[in-house]
């Protein structure tokens, strides 16, 4: 049976910003699926310790005053979050996420910036996944179809309704069912076994990441440089705390 029939489960972060390295969760939602049904879901909102920027409350609705009163500790979030893909992980369940290295370079950020087991630690040092990214997959198998690949879009593509943009838990879903509606529409993704599809997207998001630095520096970006490491980025230096 293809791996899109198969129990899958979708996870989503909204944040404080957009570098995953800097950046602080703010909440998260790990949705649980069985063909078309929702069988689990879990939801948290995290007060971040730092102040929530403006911008990013105007997207995900979220203000640091709310956040500082009804958040848990980031370190308890954190710390649930990775523990409870590392269950999935465990079990060979997918974890879906849209943009995962975004998400999950974030995550293990968090993780170290608080002294938390790492993802890999909590597989025994095993690496990471399987990982279902429906925006690095989507790029690969239509690389050529014009507009924009955010996660609203790529659901208008696909015919995937998308409850409400930027809440954790309508994202997570969406992007399940995104990933869901690429492997129907484009067989060759289907035939994949997971573990083989982790490994495709690796190659992709490379190709991708040269691809796309190659276009800015002839643009005249000389010095542009865009990280081709999937599904997690290295965190080079000590996150601040």
């Amino acid at each position: 049976m293809s791996w899109h029939l198969e129990p899958l489960v979708g996870f989503d972060l909204e944040t404080t910003g957009t570098e995953p390295r800097e950046a602080r969760i703010v909440t998260a939602a790990i949705v649980e699926l069985r063909g078309a049904d929702v069988v689990g879901q879990h939801s948290w909102l995290a007060d971040p310790g730092i102040r929530i920027p403006a911008q990013a409350s105007a997207v995900h609705g979220i203000s640091s005053e709310r956040a500082t009163a009804e958040g848990r500790p980031a370190a308890e979030v954190a710390d649930e979050i990775a523990e409870a893909l590392a269950g999935h992980w465990r079990r060979g369940v997918p974890v879906i996420a849209y943009n995962a290295a975004f998400d999950l370079t974030l995550l293990a950020a968090e993780l170290r910036r608080h002294q938390l087991p790492s993802l890999s630690d909590r597989l025994d040092g095993a690496a990471i996944g399987p990982v279902v990214d429906p925006y690095t997959i989507d790029r690969s198998v239509d690389r050529y179809r014009k507009g924009k690949r955010t996660l609203e879009a790529v659901c208008v593509e696909y015919g995937v309704v998308l409850e409400a943009a930027h809440d954790a838990g309508a994202d997570a879903l969406a992007a399940a069912r995104v990933a869901v509606a690429i492997a129907e529409r484009h067989p060759q993704v289907a035939r994949l076994d997971l573990a083989e599809l982790h490994d495709r997207q690796i190659r992709w998001y490379a190709e991708w990441a040269a691809d796309f630095q190659q276009f800015l520096r002839k643009k005249g970006t000389a010095d542009a440089v865009i990280d081709g490491s999937w599904p997690l980025r290295e965190l080079a230096a000590p996150a601040r705390g």
